[in-house]
This record gives structure tokens, C-alpha cells and sequence, in this order.
């Protein structure tokens, strides 16, 4: 099953998500109930949302403060996915914050229709938590899950 352009319905994004919630947190994993960390969480929501990932995730690191040349994240995310402009973000948006000034975009949520998110954090797990000026001002990029292609 491949993807076509067109945004997938923002509830089914959110409801996705949620179906995740309470998932532990664990590193560089995604499997509903068992472990993830935030790029698990959105793999996860992809899965169930679009259909098999569209290419393999290699190894990562869990430097947040990580810098380079690249944006390997919304790189990958622009292959696949739809860009929107972050502060004009829909619900159901994937979203990619920068978690130190001047670092890459290396943390992940799902915006949700009543002003949250949801995101898998160290030592919480996936959570549901109010979408403050904390995550505004980090935001960095914004992409919308694409339409599952029908066979």
C-alpha cells in the first residue's frame, strides 16, 4: 500500500495517537503498549494511519543537543509527508521541536484538536499534556500524515 498527497483525516491522526498513550518509554523502539520513544510514537501512528513504513529507520541518537548541517528528521518527514508552515498547524499535525537553541529538530508530538499534545517523554512514557509556550517556541517544522493509497 503506498501514500498519495493528500492529508489523512485529522481524526483518525489523533485517535492513533492516543491509542498510544500510557506506551513506556523506551529508546529507539515502537510497539503499542510495550515501548517508544517519540520517532516510535509517530512510526507507530504511520502504521496505523497510512501503512507500512515507507523506508527502514536507522540507529539515532538520543542527543538532544545534537548540531550539524543536516535535518535528517524533516528530511525524512519531506520524502513522505505534507509541510506545513508550524504556527499554522492543523490538529493531527506532526510536529519537530528544537530542544536547544541551534540544535536540530530531534523531538516529536502529535498535535491534538483541543490545544494538546502528545508525545513520548523519558522516565512518562506517551502522554497527553497542554500545548504551552514551552513547546511553541520550540517548534521548528510541521508535517501533516499523507492518505493511505486504497488497492
Amino acid at each position: 500500500m503506498g501514500f498519495i498527497r493528500r492529508p489523512a483525516a485529522r481524526g483518525k491522526v489523533i485517535a492513533a495517537a492516543r491509542g498510544w498513550l500510557g506506551t513506556p518509554y523506551h529508546d529507539q523502539a515502537s510497539l503499542r503498549g510495550a515501548g517508544c520513544d517519540c520517532l516510535g510514537l509517530a512510526r507507530g501512528v504511520w502504521r496505523e494511519v497510512v501503512g507500512p513504513e515507507p523506508f527502514p529507520i536507522p540507529p539515532y541518537s538520543r542527543d538532544w543537543g545534537e548540531t550539524g548541517p543536516r535535518e535528517v528528521l524533516a528530511e525524512g518527514a519531506r520524502s513522505c509527508m505534507i509541510e506545513v508552515v508550524p504556527a499554522e498547524a492543523p490538529a493531527g499535525t506532526l510536529l519537530m521541536f528544537r530542544m536547544r537553541e541551534r540544535a536540530i529538530a530531534k523531538h516529536l508530538g502529535i498535535l491534538t484538536d483541543v490545544g494538546t499534545l502528545i508525545h513520548a517523554r523519558e522516565r512518562l512514557g506517551v502522554i497527553e499534556e497542554p500545548f504551552t509556550r514551552f513547546w511553541r517556541r520550540r517548534q521548528a517544522f510541521a508535517f501533516l500524515y499523507p492518505q493511505a493509497r486504497r488497492r
